[in-house]
């Protein structure tokens, strides 16, 4: 990583720190619409376990455990990851639920193979390099196991954030403090070498709205 690269990291590690602190819950309580995707498609592998990238305060991962699933959520930011503690107890379901405060832009402390499926949410387009992300999805492929399934979300080069605020380069643009790697299809098409690549699909979400790709891969088996 370069000293700018770090920089950016480090900053953006405060400010949701920071967001997370000022506003706890701030995606409420209810899953997004890919999570519940991401369920239906885990069902239908065989799953049991799911390993949550970019947990946040945990609306996902608690629907996950909801739905039976052992879930292991990760985040860089411990504000967050105790909130989705404390809603996990506070639901019953703290007996599913693991957390574990972890940089994305390190190896994943887990052992090959030994997860059924993975979800990321707008994880894979944060400050995060080209490289980084390729690195990433290289530890995602290494953890599951064959025939697992992998399905993660990014705002691609169609959102309307897209080259708006400030420009730190590889396709990253920084908006109202946040910092987004905005996706081209290119990106995603190259992320999927070596996997099956099942669907790419386009959904909106929030206000603005964002546009983003719903990417479903698995590992062959």
């Amino acid at each position: 990583m370069s000293e700018s690269e770090h920089d950016l990291a480090e900053v953006q590690r405060e400010h949701w720190q920071q967001v997370y602190g000022e506003h706890p819950g701030m995606y409420g309580v209810k899953p997004s619409e890919p999570a519940v995707h991401a369920t239906a498609v885990f069902r239908a592998t065989g799953a049991r376990t799911v390993l949550e990238l970019g947990a946040g305060h945990g609306r996902d991962a608690l629907s996950f455990a909801r739905d039976g699933f052992t879930v292991l959520a990760t985040d860089f930011s411990p504000v967050g990851l105790e909130q989705l503690n404390e809603a996990a107890r506070a639901e019953g379901v703290a007996e599913r639920v693991t957390t574990a405060v972890h940089d994305v832009r390190e190896p994943l402390p887990l052992a090959d193979a030994s997860v059924d499926a993975v979800f990321a949410h707008m994880l894979l387009c944060m400050a995060l390099s080209t490289k980084e992300i390729h690195a990433l999805v290289g530890e995602v492929r290494r953890v599951l196991r064959p025939g697992g399934a992998f399905v993660y979300t990014v705002r691609h080069t169609g959102d309307a954030h897209y080259r708006v605020g400030t420009g730190h380069g590889d396709d990253i643009w920084e908006h109202s403090g946040f910092a987004v790697h905005f996706f081209s299809r290119d990106l995603v098409d190259a992320l999927a070498e070596g996997w099956s690549l099942n669907e790419v699909h386009a959904v909106e979400e929030g206000g603005l709205p964002r546009r983003l790709w719903r990417v479903t891969q698995t590992v062959p088996e």
